[in-house]
């Protein structure tokens, strides 16, 4: 498993490791010198630069697909290390620029960014999270927690930070022995892990010292393994096996092939599959049987995510909220096969995975998630060590070479798998189609069909910036549009549009809550709900473009209810933070004009069938696995009533969705 990371998988900044220069105190205008990697290879950089007022200055940056934040931030501390002024400015990961100013003053405490500006008096010490923040930034709250009493410290705006020792590791390097102990953070969800020396001077984290790098391994073995151990423990108190036979009674039951709901049921589980369904008081119950009182709630399939990345503790949300089964688009195959280790031996919560490896061409903008292959030989090779793991899929990324795809569709054949992905640079959607994928990730590529003229390369963000700027102009009745469609349903073409990804990135902006996180707000922590304020990977939008932005983002909501009802399969899935997103998208195809019954069909045994596993999953009938959720209200009815889940079965496992939120310190579902 990779390092944790400070915030959330979707901050940007924290899907990131770093490699940085620390040395003993610093001189005047002595710099420390990081190197910035992402999976392992060095995108960016850190310098940091330290006087001998004390005052802390940084410049960091990182490249990521023509993506990626470059910005400077100056530091002033109190004796206790907390921040008593903070200035930052630069562009954030979508190169929108942004500045954030922090100060303490005679007890009053004053910030002002894009999204934020507040005053409110402190009266004891804290410790202001900037909102686009450098690695040094978390060497130095760690510094400021040992110093603080109990080591705990108020976080502004919001929240409170704790530190706790786990164990010590001596490690030997080029420069000598140091020896250094682990902690773990809390208030931020799971704990988080950093590395120190006792003077504080040598810091791993998301950084390693340069020079250092060999002691990775020996470190990430001991941390992993205090981890795990945490996980373990977690997981041992929140999840309820299931021995014997569960009755699941006096609940309603939703048939995704009728599109109905049965009042008055009562659903028997044995062995992780059902045994049984029938009106209450007709079906033949175990005297030793589990009982379970549904209260008249809405009893269906667990929900499939059919776009997903998983990360840290994305599998835990996703049971939360309801998602059993997760199609995983692209994570390095040894971290994932570590994730799904834990999630099947019970060590971990998380859901089902169904495996997608990712390919792409090496380059500038190369995805540092998945493999890579330049020429036919390499393209055979990468599909055969998938399809040897178990995957059942195979994604392309924008940098295959377009002569490729064939021979990635080729391979894949030879070995029963399924192909998807982006269309790669310099082909078309229509081009991509005719080389016999049976899947195009994302809908923006869909209009990017219609707009070869305008974008030169789909590997950079002009794939999200013209779909923006020119979406609005695609006339979905023209004849162009209409034979494309046609040709996907033809050729039997799945679409995963992941349309609210496009709904935050096109719509999202600082100080306005995006509809896409909005239901979710007051259940996050503070840094989660600042994030979104913030705009989060929002586009930058120029002067005068609002209103096409979010003409356009209706335009492809509008593009989703046109291919669904030229009868073109969908999927849904999130892209990332699937408990946020995929309720999000299913409101967006309703929006669409999909019925909510069938949206919740795409969701389950569609999802199922797309992937050949709806003989197993995807409907509550005798012999299907035990994969369920129950819920609150009616989402045949009303389809946002998907996010009130309280009950989660995986097979013979059980959960409370309220206690898996609080667990990630989040506030369950009202």
């Amino acid at each position: 498993m990779p390092y944790r990371t400070l915030i959330q998988p979707f901050l940007v900044a924290a899907l990131l490791t770093t490699a940085v220069t620390l040395g003993q105190a610093l001189a005047a205008d002595d710099v420390e010198r990081s190197v910035h990697f992402r999976y392992g290879q060095p995108n960016g950089f850190q310098e940091v630069r330290r006087d001998t007022e004390g005052s802390i200055s940084v410049h960091f940056e990182y490249h990521d697909r023509g993506r990626g934040p470059n910005f400077d931030t100056q530091y002033r501390l109190a004796a206790d290390g907390t921040p008593l002024q903070v200035d930052s400015k630069g562009v954030d990961y979508l190169k929108a620029p942004f500045s954030d100013h922090f100060s303490l003053v005679d007890g009053q405490a004053r910030w002002h960014n894009a999204a934020e500006n507040e005053q409110r008096a402190v009266s004891t010490p804290v410790f202001y999270l900037s909102a686009n923040r450098p690695p040094e930034e978390f060497r130095l709250l760690v510094r400021a927690l040992l110093k603080a009493p109990g080591q705990r410290i108020n976080l502004l705006p919001g929240g409170e930070a704790s530190l706790r020792a786990l164990g010590e590791e001596t490690v030997r390097g080029k420069a000598g022995t140091r020896s250094l102990i682990l902690y773990a953070v809390s208030g931020f969800g799971a704990p988080l892990y950093f590395w120190q020396d006792t003077g504080g001077d040598f810091f791993v984290g998301s950084t390693v010292p340069e020079g250092w790098e060999d002691i990775l391994p020996q470190l990430q073995k001991f941390e992993n393994a205090k981890d795990q151990q945490l996980r373990r423990e977690r997981a041992k108190t929140l999840t309820q096996l299931v021995d014997g036979t569960l009755a699941i009674e006096h609940v309603r039951v939703f048939d995704p092939d009728r599109l109905t709901v049965k009042v008055g049921q009562t659903v028997l589980v044995t062995a992780g599959r059902i045994a049984a369904i029938g009106n209450d008081g007709s079906v033949d119950i175990p005297k030793q049987a589990r009982r379970h009182d549904g209260r008249d709630r809405f009893l269906m399939a667990g929900l499939w995510d059919m776009h997903q990345h998983l990360y840290g503790d994305d599998g835990l949300l996703d049971l939360a909220a309801g998602i059993t089964t997760v199609r995983n688009m692209g994570t390095p195959p040894d971290d994932l096969a570590a994730l799904i280790d834990g999630y099947q031996s019970g060590a971990d919560i998380g859901p089902r995975v169904v495996k997608a490896g990712l390919i792409d061409g090496r380059g500038p903008y190369q995805s540092r998630a998945g493999t890579f292959a330049d020429t036919p030989e390499e393209a055979a090779e990468q599909v055969n060590f998938y399809a040897d793991q178990g995957y059942v899929q195979a994604k392309i990324y924008s940098s295959v070479k377009p002569e490729l795809v064939q021979e990635i569709v080729k391979a894949a054949r030879s070995r029963g798998m399924r192909v998807s992905g982006h269309v790669p640079a310099s082909m078309t959607a229509e081009q991509f189609v005719a080389e016999g994928v049976n899947e195009i990730n994302h809908i923006n590529f869909l209009f990017l069909n219609f707009f070869s003229d305008s974008v030169q390369d789909t590997r950079t963000p002009a794939r999200f910036t013209i779909v923006a700027e020119r979406g609005a102009e695609l006339d979905l009745s023209s004849l162009r549009v209409r034979n494309f469609i046609e040709l996907m349903r033809r050729r039997d073409i799945v679409c995963d549009p992941t349309v609210a990804n496009f709904e935050h990135k096109f719509l999202a902006r600082p100080g306005v809550t995006s509809p896409t996180y909005a239901p979710m707000m007051n259940r996050l922590d503070v840094l989660w709900q600042r994030s979104i304020r913030s705009g989060g990977e929002a586009l930058s939008v120029p002067p005068g473009m609002d209103a096409r932005n979010r003409e356009s983002f209706e335009r492809m909501v509008q593009m989703i209810g046109v291919l669904h009802r030229s009868g073109v399969t969908i999927v849904a899935g999130s892209d990332g933070v699937g408990f946020m997103r995929l309720p999000r998208e299913l409101e967006l195809y309703v929006s669409a004009g999909i019925p909510p019954a069938e949206a919740l069909r795409l969701a389950t045994l569609g999802a199922a069938r797309v992937m050949k596993r709806d003989n197993e999953y995807g409907r509550i009938a005798p012999g299907y696995v035990s994969d369920l959720i129950l819920v609150d209200g009616d989402p045949t009815i009303n389809i946002s009533d998907i996010r009130k889940v309280r009950t989660v079965l995986l097979g013979d496992r059980m959960f409370d969705s309220a206690a898996l939120w609080k667990s990630m310190g989040m506030a369950p579902a009202p």
